[in-house]
């Protein structure tokens, strides 16, 4: 980050907060503390290989004194945005980057993202009549899941795989590598500061016009401490709305543990090795009390299983299942490498999206929208099926590719003739 950029976050940093996230105090009643016992109780997958435990602790028991990020009546409003979803009156636009980074914490940078959320979901409100309700992957998608922990260093041995800004640095360099505790602290920091200008650009806005705020719930000395208690019992600060990836949705896990400890709208990543059985229980342990929208399944199966795994799933979720709110990822099980480049087919996409909405209309159930990774810069980083080997000129991402504004709306659109 720059001197400038410095100077712009603190400039943002200082400006007021709602009153009451300048003015809660921490507070832990005996229902959090209970939640964070089941939590901390249960093995908590893809969690970094920090080299110093301690110094982890330290930051949770800092972030622990530290006030609340979002504030329940965030998250309430979600909450209603969501039944409306659930209820077939609105659908949802979950979207953004796949790694959200530090440096772009700015006032600009951060309003062209929710711009552009707000556009694309004027676009799906244009041609349904429906409201659409935008969910951003911003203000704490600072950590990434990885199929490995460590991967190949450039001279030789191996290093920490890039884990997110919260944890490391993505600079393939062995001792940027090294994860740093001291990061979840900034990630505070940065998610702090988007969400002012998130706040900002939803000033006046009616509900449904509103962008919240989004990211995978997986660092668990980031999260833990930022669950909180509320008028309606514990609830997660550090978003409006988290989700549990498809690495992470163990159902005896601390991740499930988390979700299911707090009254944030949920989500959970459904890839071809969920069995029905599977889904079932995650809906029940996520849901149990059959809240309308408190739940959504986000299929990511890939065109090549979507058409074989998804039938089965909804079908049990439908007959014993809680109540769920569908979703379609088209992009996580789609990925591919060109030349050594992970990219993903717009095509497969496309397929995987016609799929998810013939299967769930043909079962009458309702597909209530979309989750991306996209981004209003115009990266080359998604591709199309050429006869030479595409070319990436403009590939920024520092983990997996997003779609590029042209994409973006290809696959927006395509959801909705399928739907209308």
């Amino acid at each position: 980050m720059t001197q400038d950029d410095s100077a712009t976050l603190d400039e943002v940093l200082c400006c007021c907060d709602p009153p009451e996230v300048l003015d809660s105090a921490v507070h832990r009643d005996a229902a959090v503390v209970a939640a964070l016992t089941g939590v901390t109780a249960r093995p908590a997958a893809q969690q970094p290989p920090w080299p110093h435990p301690f110094a982890v602790d330290a930051v949770e028991a800092e972030l622990a004194e530290l006030p609340g990020l979002t504030t329940e009546d965030e998250v309430d409003d979600l909450a209603s945005a969501m039944a409306l979803v659930a209820g077939g009156d609105a659908l949802v636009l979950q979207g953004g980057d796949c790694a959200e980074r530090f440096h772009e914490a700015v006032p600009d940078l951060v309003r062209r993202k929710v711009d552009y959320l707000q556009g694309l979901a004027a676009m799906m409100r244009a041609a349904t009549g429906l409201p659409s309700v935008a969910v951003g992957r911003l203000a704490g998608q600072y950590g990434k899941p990885r199929s490995s922990p460590y991967e190949p260093a450039p001279t030789g041995g191996l290093m920490a795989a890039y884990c997110g800004d919260a944890v490391n640095a993505p600079e393939p360099e062995p001792v940027r590598r090294v994860p740093d505790p001291r990061r979840l602290r900034t990630a505070y920091d940065r998610a702090r500061a988007v969400l002012r200008e998130v706040r900002r650009a939803s000033r006046g806005k009616p509900l449904v016009e509103r962008v919240h705020v989004a990211h995978e719930l997986l660092l668990m000395p980031y999260e833990r401490p930022l669950v909180r208690a509320g008028v309606r019992g514990p609830f997660s600060t550090s978003t409006h709305f988290g989700w549990i990836g498809e690495r992470t949705r163990d159902l005896r896990g601390a991740h499930v543990a988390l979700a299911a400890a707090v009254h944030n709208p949920v989500g959970v990543k459904i890839g071809p090795t969920a069995t029905p059985d599977d889904v079932v229980a995650l809906t029940l342990a996520l849901n149990p009390d059959g809240v309308p929208g408190k739940l959504c399944l986000i299929t990511r199966y890939g065109r090549a299983d979507i058409d074989r795994a998804l039938p089965e799933v909804a079908r049990a979720v439908a007959r014993r299942g809680a109540p769920a709110i569908w979703v379609c990822d088209p992009m996580h099980g789609n990925g591919i490498k060109v030349a050594g480049v992970k990219t993903r087919l717009v095509e497969d996409m496309l397929t995987e999206v016609s799929s998810f909405v013939r299967v769930l209309t043909e079962l009458r159930l309702r597909p209530s929208g979309l989750h991306l990774e996209l981004t209003p810069d115009p990266v080359t980083e998604c591709v199309s099926p050429q006869g030479s080997e595409p070319l990436f000129p403009d590939y920024r991402s520092a983990c997996d590719p997003r779609l590029n504004p042209e994409q973006s709306v290809a696959v927006i659109a395509h959801f909705l003739d399928r739907i209308c």
